[in-house]
């Protein structure tokens, strides 16, 4: 059994499933997908393409396998959806198996300006995750700040909160 996969595709998939579920709430209205937390970031629809891109960086070199490549899709919902879907698909299609072994494989990838090479383990926990996340908790972000009535409950879909309670 890998750690490795039980650390990547069921954890991505559960958590783009969550980015479906949180971005058909805006329904595909303008102001949320377009909203940004600083001139300077990315939308909310950006971040959580980034998001699905990263599902699919963070698996497949794992496995020594390219990343596959996205079609062309608009930053609307339907775009977004398409390439969540897409992501989804990719990722099922990836087989326990196929992990075996890939602990002791390095990754090379550039992450910004750094070129860098990691440990598959390393990898996943220290880039690939933690960007993943990075990237869907700013569209949750973006979105929350936007005025989308959303909480730790859609992020995660495991808290239970009473309707209306914040923190």
């Amino acid at each position: 059994m890998s750690s490795l996969y039980d650390a990547s595709v069921p954890v991505f998939l559960h958590y783009l499933d969550r980015s479906r579920l949180i971005l058909d709430r805006t329904g595909g209205r303008a102001e949320f997908l377009e909203a940004r937390l600083a001139p300077d970031m990315f939308s909310a629809a950006q971040q959580f393409a980034s998001a699905a891109g990263f599902a699919l960086r963070g698996s497949f070199p794992l496995i020594g396998l390219p990343v596959p490549g996205f079609p062309s899709a608009a930053m609307d919902l339907d775009g977004l959806m398409a390439r969540i879907g897409f992501a989804e698909e990719r990722l099922r299609g990836l087989d326990r198996a196929d992990f075996e072994g890939c602990e002791d494989r390095t990754v090379s990838h550039i992450a910004g300006f750094a070129d860098l090479n990691q440990s598959a383990s390393d990898y996943l926990h220290r880039f690939a995750a933690p960007n993943f996340f990075f990237h869907m908790s700013m569209g949750f972000a973006v979105l929350r700040q936007a005025g989308l009535e959303i909480g730790k409950a859609d992020f995660d879909g495991q808290h239970d909160y009473p309707p209306g309670f914040r923190f």
